[in-house]
């Protein structure tokens, strides 16, 4: 093109046209290596957060072996029958998932988490409540409030890292396509016993447990996508 460019020049016959082909053609290239470059800044933040939910699911799970142990008897319980009603979905339809955008699907993370973190919240305050009425605490169960709060912790910085994220996107100029709409969640209400309380303890790391492996792989699916260049 540039040769072409220089044949025109000297040739009197140059028109604009030629003009205006070179400076398409420069936008396209610069517009495709500034894509590329946000593109990689992104995707190094999606990798981030990938590992860092690997992580925190690992402290979930230590912290699950540890909780059944300790308030359920039993290192093998299992129920996958019992749900909570007002805890994140775990499913969702892939169909609907590639409709959003990345704003969106940040968003509803970030909502899910915060909801996770005020479970656990929740929870850890009534086992240190419960410690508080009784005369003597075995030491290893006072360490199950710590490892939820350490849990928190890890939450925490996930969701610092999708603000983070959230944050970045805005500043590209990207929007979300619709708002997302959570209702509060509260615990369950009602009179419950001292086993329900329990089970619903292990409801809640359980599903976590489930819904950080889930978050994994959207955070390496959208590290893996191809960028596109929208300035055209």
């Amino acid at each position: 093109l540039l040769l072409k460019f220089m044949e025109h020049f000297q040739d009197r016959t140059f028109s604009f046209a030629w003009w205006r082909a070179l400076v398409v053609c420069c936008g396209l290239v610069n517009c495709l290596e500034a894509s590329d470059a946000s593109f990689a800044l992104l995707k190094n933040k999606y990798n981030t957060s990938f590992n860092l939910t690997r992580s925190t699911r690992t402290g979930v799970r230590h912290l699950v072996a540890k909780y059944k142990e300790q308030e359920l008897g039993d290192k093998d319980f299992e129920d996958r029958s019992r749900q909570l009603k007002d805890l994140p979905v775990l499913s969702t339809d892939f169909c609907d998932w590639l409709k959003l955008t990345d704003m969106d699907r940040l968003q509803s993370v970030l909502g899910d988490m915060q909801a996770y973190s005020n479970k656990l919240e929740w929870k850890r305050k009534q086992l240190e409540e419960e410690e508080k009425m009784q005369l003597e605490v075995p030491a290893g169960k006072r360490s199950l409030p710590q490892r939820i709060w350490n849990v928190q912790l890890d939450l925490r910085d996930l969701m610092g890292q999708v603000m983070s994220q959230i944050s970045y996107l805005k500043n590209s100029g990207v929007k979300p396509t619709s708002a997302t709409t959570r209702r509060p969640l509260n615990p369950e209400s009602g009179s419950i016993t001292l086993w329900d309380s329990r089970v619903q303890g292990y409801i809640i790391l359980r599903d976590l447990d489930l819904y950080l492996t889930k978050m994994a792989r959207d955070f390496l699916l959208l590290g893996s996508k191809t960028p596109l260049c929208e300035c055209v």
